[in-house]
C-alpha cells in the first residue's frame, strides 16, 4: 500500500487552501476554491483504486476477477459534477461584486444594507 495518492491529495489541498487565504481577487479565490476542492478527486480514486483491476463491467467476465469499485467512481463524478456548479455560482457572485462595487478585492467591497 502506497502513502503517496494520499499526500498528493493533502498537497493539492493545502495549495489550494493556501490560495484562498492569500487571495485578494473573487475570481482567484474561486480558482484556488477548485484547486482544494479537486483534491477530493485524488483522494476518492485513490481509495477505490485496486492494483490490476479491471473496468467494473462483469458481462462474460469469469468469476474472481478483480476489478475497480464503481461506487467510487460514480462518487468522484459527482464531486467533478458539484465542484462545477460551486464554481459557476461564486463566479456569478463575483461578477455581481463588479457591478456593484467595480472591484473584485474582497477587502474593498463594503457593508451590504438591506
Amino acid at each position: 500500500m502506497s502513502y503517496l495518492p494520499y499526500a498528493l491529495a493533502v498537497w493539492i489541498f493545502a495549495v489550494g487552501l493556501y490560495g484562498v487565504v492569500r487571495s485578494r481577487n473573487l475570481v482567484h479565490l474561486v480558482v484556488c476554491l477548485s484547486v482544494a476542492q479537486s483534491s477530493t478527486y485524488v483522494l476518492l480514486l485513490s481509495i477505490g483504486y485496486v492494483n490490476r483491476g479491471t473496468a467494473p463491467i462483469f458481462a462474460d467476465v469469469p468469476k474472481g476477477t478483480r476489478a475497480v469499485d464503481p461506487v467510487v467512481q460514480a462518487l468522484t463524478l459527482t464531486d467533478v459534477v458539484v465542484s462545477v456548479t460551486v464554481a459557476a455560482l461564486l463566479l456569478a457572485l463575483a461578477i455581481q461584486a463588479q457591478r456593484h462595487a467595480d472591484t473584485t478585492d474582497p477587502d474593498e467591497l463594503s457593508e451590504m444594507h438591506g
